[in-house]
């Protein structure tokens, strides 16, 4: 509870027993009948205590011209009752209206709360080590790549880097969620807003503070409110046209009956009375509320959801679309076999594919190269001639090595050049297969580009992520139809990966185009309300997962650019995340669609029950400040969310 929110109890205690003394003065029969009017002054004083700031807003509307809010039915409900000498029920109705604005700002403070704790991982400083080796204070906004940043015990790491020294346990529980620390070591890389254990750490920057993940994650946080889902917007606009509508009603009932009765007293009552039940706060509020708790609820479960707007999309997912490697699979490539061609030796197979790879960052040419450290580490280090690199998008690479064209792919490429191939006998594995320019021998094909002869196939396997069969098992208990896996692998590798996970539909030997076209078939065969999700991490998923109805990008590792096109973040790259989410999503849209129902039922009811002159304001102060308050309280259901990962 904040200080204010202290502050505003404490008024409205008081309010409450002020209000409670006035009203046994008057039940005692202690003051006369004739004196009657002491009562207008003796309630106006809790009135004013629990609602001057109510008064104030009220009063600034009407100068500005903007008076169709709470606070203006509030007063103008009030002074009616005033007016009608139902002192007690005017001071009411602004005590009890506090009361539910109180538990409107108790409610936001606690959904806020699990997304402003990320405002704590903002590093403060950086400790920069300079040539001499001494250390260096400065502002995060300083550090530059390459940059080396020592990180002591209990600091926050400032920027995204790269381990280049110390081994220490890491605290990531602010970002992702998940509460056991993780362990860095040299050569590991770290993102910034984690807190560093016990040991020493000395870590190169790879990114400056604005595109590390902490300042993304700030960015994505503080958008994350503006996007307002279908059940807001139309309760925003419900409003605009609710309010002054009821204004009017009010002000019909009050005339019309008054001009031919006579008896203004009894339907000036009757007017405030409606006006009072007619206030739209528990929609206005308590919708909004519940959104705002699922966006916490999901933070709290290392999820970022980019706007309230992907609650209700995420609650009607039919099809989930996946990519493979590094989303469904771990990304972390290993060769297994090896397979030469007659006349090639084992090192000329490695040392030429690691030389054509030799620019490349992908996680297979660095596979490539580790296996040639592994078994020939007197090659490791020599540097090839490579004069030439043409990256052949959906193929592989063409380069020049030492003068002499490699190919280096897919077996499309080969078939494009018309070499022929040898394959494995691993159908989960990726396999490379190796050409060089070399017109004599072996299989080859010549054209404007010369004879490539073959040099042999490296298998490559990529484990599959051990929590990847459950979240799939678990998404369609949520009540995903189906999911399906795109890839750009060779089909046999595609299939012997969805068997194992269980995907219900796999399409190998994509091409990022392809994948694009591929979502928008699934999306045409959605019906009525059903949707689509993507999930991916690299690159090449960004057009995708712009063109799902919800993309969900992994955070950890996934690239800056499938980050900003999507719209949902998980944070540590855990696809059990993503049920979780599922299940928040639709308990969150469920609760909002119960305060709607709840809220126009109630107030339907005692507004007619309040133009016949059956409900009276005590009734009006439950309909408006009470179902508020109910309302309000079920939202709050959504703070309950545990963590429900890790």
């Amino acid at each position: 509870m904040t200080e204010k929110q202290k502050k505003n109890l404490i008024r409205i205690l008081a309010a409450l027993v002020l209000f409670a003394a006035v009203a046994v003065i008057e039940k005692a029969g202690v003051i006369p009948e004739k004196y009657e009017i002491l009562f207008l002054f003796l309630f106006l004083i809790p009135y004013l205590v629990s609602g001057y700031d109510v008064v104030r807003k009220a009063v600034l509307g009407v100068i500005n011209r903007q008076m169709l809010d709470e606070a203006f039915l509030m007063v103008v409900a009030s002074i009616g009752a005033f007016a009608s000498r139902q002192y007690a029920e005017a001071a009411a109705v602004m005590i009890f209206y506090q009361i539910g604005e109180w538990f409107q700002s108790y409610a936001v403070g606690r959904s806020r709360k699990s997304i402003s704790d990320l405002m704590d991982i903002v590093p403060e400083y950086a400790n920069l080590e300079l040539e001499d080796g001494t250390v260096e204070t400065i502002d995060p906004d300083d550090v530059e790549p390459g940059n080396i940043l020592v990180i002591k015990p209990g600091e926050k790491i400032p920027v995204d880097g790269l381990v280049i020294s110390g081994e220490s346990l890491v605290n990531t529980a602010a970002l992702t969620g998940e509460p056991v620390p993780r362990t860095v070591r040299p050569g590991e890389q770290i993102i910034s807003g984690c807190i560093n254990g016990e040991g020493l750490l000395r870590i190169q920057a790879t990114k400056m503070f604005e595109d590390s993940t902490v300042a993304k994650i700030l960015e994505l946080v503080e958008t994350a409110s503006e996007k307002k889902s279908k059940t807001e917007n139309f309760i925003t606009r419900f409003a605009r046209y609710y309010t002054p509508a009821v204004v009017a009603a009010a002000v019909i009932l009050f005339a019309v009956p008054s001009i031919i009765t006579g008896n203004w007293h009894e339907w000036l009552y009757r007017a405030c009375t409606f006006l009072v039940i007619s206030c739209p706060c528990a929609l206005v509020i308590s919708v909004p509320l519940a959104f705002f708790g699922g966006i916490g609820a999901a933070s709290k479960n290392g999820v970022l959801v980019k706007g309230s707007n992907y609650f209700e999309v995420l609650s009607m997912l039919d099809t989930v679309v996946s990519d493979k490697t590094g989303t469904m699979t771990e990304g972390n490539f290993k060769v297994s076999e090896i397979l030469t061609a007659e006349g090639v030796s084992r090192r000329q197979l490695l040392e030429t594919a690691a030389a054509a790879e030799g620019m490349s960052t992908h996680p297979i040419a660095n596979s490539i190269r580790e296996q040639l450290t592994l078994e020939f580490p007197e090659d490791a280090g020599k540097e090839a001639g490579v004069t030439e690199t043409e990256n052949i998008s959906g193929y592989g690479l063409l380069a020049v090595v030492d003068g002499k064209k490699v190919l280096i792919g897919n077996r499309k490429l080969m078939e494009r050049y018309g070499v022929e191939t040898m394959a494995g006998h691993d159908p989960a594995a990726t396999e490379v297969y190796v050409a060089r320019e070399d017109a004599g021998a072996g299989s080859h094909a010549a054209d404007e580009n010369g004879a490539f002869r073959f040099f042999g196939t490296i298998l490559i396997r990529d484990s599959v992520k051990p929590e990847a069969k459950n979240a799939i098992r678990d998404m369609k208990a949520e009540g995903v139809g189906r999911v399906v896996m795109l890839t750009g692998d060779r089909k046999e590798t595609a299939a012997a990966v969805a068997e194992e996970l269980g995907v219900d539909k796999v399409f190998g030997e994509l091409l990022p185009s392809d994948k694009v076209l591929k979502v928008e078939e699934l999306l045409a065969r959605l019906t009525g309300k059903q949707k689509l999700a993507f999930i991916g991490d690299g690159i090449n998923d960004a057009p995708v997962l712009s063109r799902a109805d919800v993309g969900i990008a992994m955070g950890s590792m996934g690239s800056d650019a499938a980050i900003e096109a999507a719209d949902v973040v998980i944070m540590d790259d855990d696809l059990g995340r993503i049920p979780a989410v599922i299940r928040i999503a639709k308990r969150t849209v469920g609760i909002a669609k119960q305060n709607i129902v709840f809220a126009l039922a109630v107030k339907a009811a005692i507004l007619i029950l309040g133009a016949l002159g059956i409900a009276n304001m005590w009734a009006a102060v439950f309909a408006d400040v009470g179902v508020a308050v109910l309302c309000i309280l079920n939202s709050m259901r959504l703070l309950a969310v545990k963590k429900t990962i890790g």
